[in-house]
């Protein structure tokens, strides 16, 4: 296939950015560290692999248990009608893996004529009902709704194989969305193939089933998403709201189009329908009705068609004529769709950047926005992606993205804005963004200045050479600002640089985004010394270098109990073998969850010697009333008063000083602590940032 010339254009500025950015590292890094890092960028990514599909073992019926509560959150009804062997099946996939959430499971039994009657009784947990004559599935459905006692009713087929989690998915989808309404799970054939991922209702009241023999990770069907309906094989809906609306309504008997009625019902009653693809279930789609729509209860799904036609058609006049083809930009059609490209899927509990884009996304998607996220290195990130996934942002990676070229020429005209993050990436995106998403808004975060970081390095290590990059920095990454429509920064004394620097570029201040975890532990209940922050990072790997080997020391004839916890992940050997040689240096490298320590923690040090943007750790140790001592260029543009907020100190014996003076303290540590949460409410909390999101993403040019 041959390439195009803005293919070729691409290509060349990331061959040539990635051999720049690569002499760099071997500055800074070394050649270790940066081969690793060009492997990491050349590397063919594979496909991302999802647990294989349980199915339990057939066998002759045996009595055996499923799970049940006296006091269950959920009540799983399943209607049945013959099929016992399916019954049976379902009923032991949920015995295998029972759900956390306490739960019972209710078993219409519509008339059945088979073994069901035999062997339902004979399941311990079981609540088995039998209704005194055949009526079909709404029927049956609804005599379960007025049976069960959870807080969400979970409809079931009896011709699914739940998997694990599956229940447990949707109901923490109701906790973390407090609007929904209805929640459907990801439906899967046998075989691993996609059956529905929600469904579209097209004008005309016919449907179509989303995903239909694609893949199930496919990035159109893999996040969460509001959906026109969710299919009745799965799903749950709050009790007392189900109970509002009526159960499922008998104008469709016996079956077909109730569950479409449902959710129009769930929306017109102001709430959410939404589709959850970490809730998995394999469903033998036409087991019980067949397929053929000209014969038999099928054939009702045809009848059905027109009564619902008649009951929504005002509502219907918003939906997708029919005929159209779904896509991933024509189900988002009503909402802003705003596109973010980075390297990577960001990792919040590795470095601050990455929570900063999270909580930046949690803002874009609290203001009604589809979010796109395109790793242009086309990692799937494991957990981290399917974290965005869970927001509801829909996460590109191969072997799906298979080029940015093609992608956005697919999908440039469905956004309304476009950020791109760090110069280099945008410098080599600018050109695409504009020629195949030309309506786009362009916007550049810078993360922090580069340009201004690499010069403070250089300076510090007396590198002419580095210097000389530095220069070069400034100029690509005053090109790409200039390049695009707004420029995102970081810190208020960044802002005050552009002024002198580039005074005709359009700049916004959206600085790191925290959530205030308040005071935690008090001065007497905390001990130690803390820091945290990435080793690929160099300003933090020379931080550690300067305070372990001069800084500490000094503290440790001060305070010769104190020990020091080094957490950040990417620890070179050279911070091992130091802190090694200094005693109460505990090095933890990578942890899961840092707010042990910063709750936990009396004092938190940020001793970085250059670096430019807002120091997340500072932030992060501030939101948690965890005071700090840091260097000039560690509070630089974060509205700190040394004194007042946060202790300043620039050289080894003074920062040492300030760290035993705050130590011992607690009048000064309590003041600390109170004017840090002030600030991070201030200047660096969700709230603080609405405007500027608002103005970015969503005001008109």
């Amino acid at each position: 296939m041959s390439m195009s010339l803005a293919d070729a254009r691409y290509h060349l500025k990331r061959i040539t950015g990635l051999i720049r950015r690569a002499m760099a590292s071997l500055r800074t890094r070394g050649w270790r560290a940066t081969l690793h890092r060009v492997g990491v960028h050349t590397r063919k990514q594979p496909a991302p692999r999802r647990a294989p599909l349980f199915r339990p073992a057939d066998g002759p019926f045996a009595p055996f248990a499923v799970p049940h509560s006296d006091a269950p959150v959920a009540s799983i009804v399943i209607p049945v009608y013959n099929q016992c062997a399916h019954t049976l099946a379902c009923l032991r996939a949920l015995a295998a893996h029972p759900p956390i959430a306490a739960c019972e499971i209710v078993v219409i039994d519509d008339g059945s004529s088979d073994a069901t009657a035999q062997w339902m009784p004979q399941i311990e947990g079981l609540r088995y009902h039998v209704r005194p004559q055949n009526g079909g599935f709404i029927a049956a459905c609804n005599d379960g709704l007025r049976l069960s006692r959870g807080q969400y009713v979970v409809l079931l087929n009896n011709d699914t194989i739940p998997q694990p989690g599956w229940l447990d998915a949707l109901l923490d989808t109701f906790k973390n969305n407090p609007l929904a309404g209805l929640v459907g799970a990801q439906l899967l054939y046998p075989d691993g193939r996609l059956q529905e991922s929600g469904g579209v209702v097209f004008a005309d009241g016919s449907c179509w089933s989303y995903g239909r023999f694609e893949s199930a990770e496919d990035p159109r069907f893999s996040s969460l998403r509001d959906t026109d309906y969710c299919s009745g094989a799965a799903l749950a809906i709050p009790r007392d709201l189900f109970e509002q609306l009526g159960g499922l309504d008998s104008r469709y008997a016996p079956a077909y189009y109730e569950d479409t009625d449902l959710a129009f019902k769930v929306r017109a009653a102001g709430r959410r329908v939404l589709v959850q693809p970490a809730s998995r279930v394999v469903h033998d789609e036409g087991t019980s009705n067949g397929t053929d729509t000209g014969s038999g209860i099928k054939a009702y799904q045809v009848r059905n068609q027109q009564v619902f036609a008649d009951k929504w058609h005002a509502a219907l006049q918003q939906q997708l004529p029919a005929g159209t083809v779904p896509t991933a930009g024509n189900q988002h059609r009503n909402q802003p769709q705003i596109l973010i490209l980075d390297e990577s899927v960001p990792q919040p509990d590795r470095d601050s950047a990455s929570l900063r884009q999270v909580n930046l996304i949690r803002l874009l998607r609290e203001n009604g926005a589809h979010v796109v996220f395109v790793p242009t290195r086309g990692a799937h990130a494991g957990a981290a992606t399917e974290a965005l996934q869970a927001l509801g942002v829909e996460v590109w990676h191969a072997p799906f993205l298979k080029g940015m070229t093609g992608w956005l020429s697919e999908n440039g005209a469905r956004f309304s804005a476009v950020m791109m993050v760090r110069y280099h990436l945008a410098h080599e995106c600018v050109a695409l963004v504009k020629q195949f998403a030309p309506q786009a808004r362009t916007i550049f975060d810078t993360v922090d200045l580069h340009y201004l970081r690499e010069r403070r390095q250089a300076e510090v290590a007396g590198d002419a050479g580095l210097l000389r990059s530095a220069a070069r920095t400034r100029t690509s990454e005053l090109a790409v600002m200039r390049a695009t429509d707004v420029t995102v920064l970081v810190s208020a004394a960044e802002k005050e640089q552009l002024v002198i620097d580039a005074p005709d570029v359009q700049v916004e201040l959206i600085s790191n985004l925290h959530e205030i975890a308040g005071h935690g532990a008090d001065w007497a209940q905390r001990e130690d010394l803390v820091f945290v922050g990435g080793f690929r990072h160099p300003p933090n790997l020379d931080a550690m270098q300067w305070f372990i080997g001069e800084v500490f020391p000094l503290i440790r004839q001060q305070l010769p109990d104190v020990r020091f916890h080094c957490i950040g992940a990417d620890v070179p050997d050279s911070i091992r073998t130091l802190a090694a040689a200094h005693p109460g240096v505990i090095v933890h490298g990578f942890v899961p969850d840092v707010t042990p320590y910063m709750d936990g923690k009396r004092i938190a040090v940020a001793p970085l010697r250059f670096g430019a943007g807002v120091k997340g750790k500072i932030n992060l140790s501030m939101a948690h009333g965890q005071p700090l001592v840091g260097t000039t260029c560690a509070v630089e543009g974060m509205h700190l008063h040394d004194g007042r907020d946060v202790l300043v100190a620039n050289d080894a014996q003074a920062f040492a000083d300030a760290v035993t003076r705050l130590y011992n303290d607690p009048a000064l540590w309590r003041q600390l602590s109170d004017n840090g949460l002030h600030n991070i409410a201030r200047h660096f909390s969700m709230d603080a940032a609405r405007d500027a999101v608002q103005r970015v993403f969503f005001s008109q040019p």
